[in-house]
């Protein structure tokens, strides 16, 4: 029964955590979608995929958002035409690489800077080269789930001007009746193609942004937070709760025992780091707990993988990503963390 007890307070703690930056990101997908020129965006983005891949990682210093909150920007970002390699950098590097993480780390290890330095080095490194790796997969299709597949399918960027599309009247003219649910199909694409009522009301929503009152964009900016939120939201309690489960089983005696060792303390700290998805915000005050016990290296692993991949952001990214492809950036984040944790852990500190 205490166990439970504990179980209870520990999943609690962790939605009153990451709830605020779930919103957070949430608000912040909801402004690029109706306030931020998509063409302009993708614009802006290197073409060549390894600077994508920088830029989008060190995004995070303008988009403060949290691993729970980084998922919908990211999603934004891929359904805007971004390149993979820039939203992949964003999704794993922006909980680390923003100013309110980096200050918490540096108030928690201010007689360890190297910690500060090499957690911000590391994380811009990782990103970046899984950023670049998945570039090379060039249709999306077999690695989203099938509604960013449909939606990235019906909604390629045009060259052509938006009026030889879709005349302003005619959207405004164009309504979707409240008796079509979601998954209706209509035939309203280019050469008659099929195509969701969601996707044409997302079309005409972002066309008319522009025209539109301010009351109005910040009716839709509410009417997107409120539908990405019941998205997103379900699969956050679930990996809370798988994570405070595995917190109350998980034997801090065991823990402590496996922290001295240069390739056992690394591999512990990335379970750890994985199964307790503590905020990026505040898990170097956790880490600092277990400082006199652990190699350098392995404070770094913890700090460095689990705010790119944790069961909390792991149960988010299923909501881009199919699960093949969130194994992959699974498997690819701890390989590099331990690799670079391992070098410096023998030759370094």
């Amino acid at each position: 029964m205490n166990q439970l007890s504990n179980g209870f307070t520990i999943f609690l703690s962790l939605l009153v955590e990451a709830i605020p930056f779930l919103l957070l990101g949430v608000l912040f997908s909801s402004m690029l979608l109706f306030f931020v020129d998509e063409r302009t965006l993708v614009e802006k983005v290197p073409k060549n995929p390894l600077f994508a891949a920088l830029v989008g990682s060190m995004l995070g210093f303008l988009f403060p958002v949290c691993e729970c909150g980084n998922v919908p920007v990211a999603r934004r970002f891929i359904m805007q035409g971004a390149p993979t390699s820039f939203a992949i950098g964003f999704l794993l590097a922006a909980p680390t690489i923003n100013p309110i993480v980096i200050w918490a780390t540096w108030v928690a290890f201010r007689e360890q800077p190297e910690i500060v330095v090499l957690r911000v080095v590391l994380s811009l490194l990782i990103a970046t080269i899984i950023g670049y790796v998945f570039s090379f997969q060039k249709d999306l299709s077999p690695i989203v789930q099938p509604a960013i597949a449909r939606y990235l399918k019906f909604n390629q960027p045009q060259k052509t001007d938006n009026k030889q599309l879709l005349e302003p009247s005619d959207l405004e003219r164009q309504t979707v009746p409240t008796l079509l649910k979601p998954g209706t199909y209509l035939l309203g694409g280019k050469l008659g193609q099929t195509m969701r009522m969601e996707t044409i009301a997302t079309e005409a929503a972002i066309a008319t942004t522009a025209t539109k009152p301010l009351a109005d964009k910040m009716r839709l900016v509410v009417d997107n937070t409120v539908q990405e939120l019941r998205e997103l939201g379900a699969v956050l309690v679930l990996g809370s709760a798988i994570a405070a489960a595995i917190q109350v089983l998980a034997p801090r005696e065991l823990i402590l025992s496996l922290g001295a060792g240069p390739i056992s303390s690394i591999t512990t700290m990335l379970v750890l780091a994985a199964v307790v998805s503590i905020c990026s915000t505040v898990d170097s005050f956790f880490a600092l707990s277990f400082a006199s016990a652990f190699t350098s290296g392995s404070l770094l692993a913890f700090l460095v993988f689990g705010p790119m991949i944790d069961l909390k952001g792991v149960g988010l990214m299923l909501s881009i990503f199919k699960p093949k492809a969130v194994f992959y950036l699974f498997a690819l984040a701890a390989q590099l963390t331990f690799l670079f944790c391992l070098i410096i852990n023998l030759h370094f500190i």
